[in-house]
């Protein structure tokens, strides 16, 4: 019955800035009302739909205000260069510092962590091409050398 999740929405407090900003990100956008957008995070598979409203000031919680976008292995690796080439700064999360993807092994996932300019939680996510054999919480460049050795890259 389920395939997938075909949309996902936020709060933000301008959407012509907002549209900017999810369109430098790599969406496309498909659909825009007066105080509504929804753009394309796969065409005619997902989309996120934002919404500006006063709403865009509650406070920030894991189960609301946060979406996670799949990425390709190889992409997490060099997410926060292209990030930054976009100007948006990634953040830490879970008490690692926000140098690079982090991994949860218990989840066999790679995510970084960003803010959309109201402070909506985004975020990068792969699943890991092995699964991991070490329980720690670890930075992704930790668990390439644990899983592969010190010469991959």
């Amino acid at each position: 019955m389920i395939k997938g999740l075909y949309e996902a929405h936020l709060p933000v407090s301008n959407i012509e800035k907002s549209i900017i900003f999810y369109e430098k990100l790599g969406l496309q956008l498909a659909i825009k009302y007066e105080q509504t957008a929804f753009l394309w995070i796969v065409k005619n598979e997902s989309w996120l739909g934002l919404w500006e409203c006063e709403k865009y000031k509650s406070p920030f919680h894991p189960s609301i205000r946060h979406v996670a976008f799949q990425v390709d292995f190889n992409d997490i690796k060099n997410a926060k260069i292209w990030l930054e080439e976009r100007g948006v700064k990634i953040k830490g999360e879970f008490g690692f510092d926000a140098t690079e993807p982090i991994v949860m092994p218990d989840q066999a996932h790679a995510m970084i962590y960003f803010n959309d300019p109201d402070g909506n939680s985004l975020e990068f996510i792969s699943k890991l091409p092995a699964d991991p054999e070490n329980k720690a919480d670890m930075y992704l460049s930790e668990w390439e050398k644990y899983k592969y050795g010190s010469n991959n890259k």
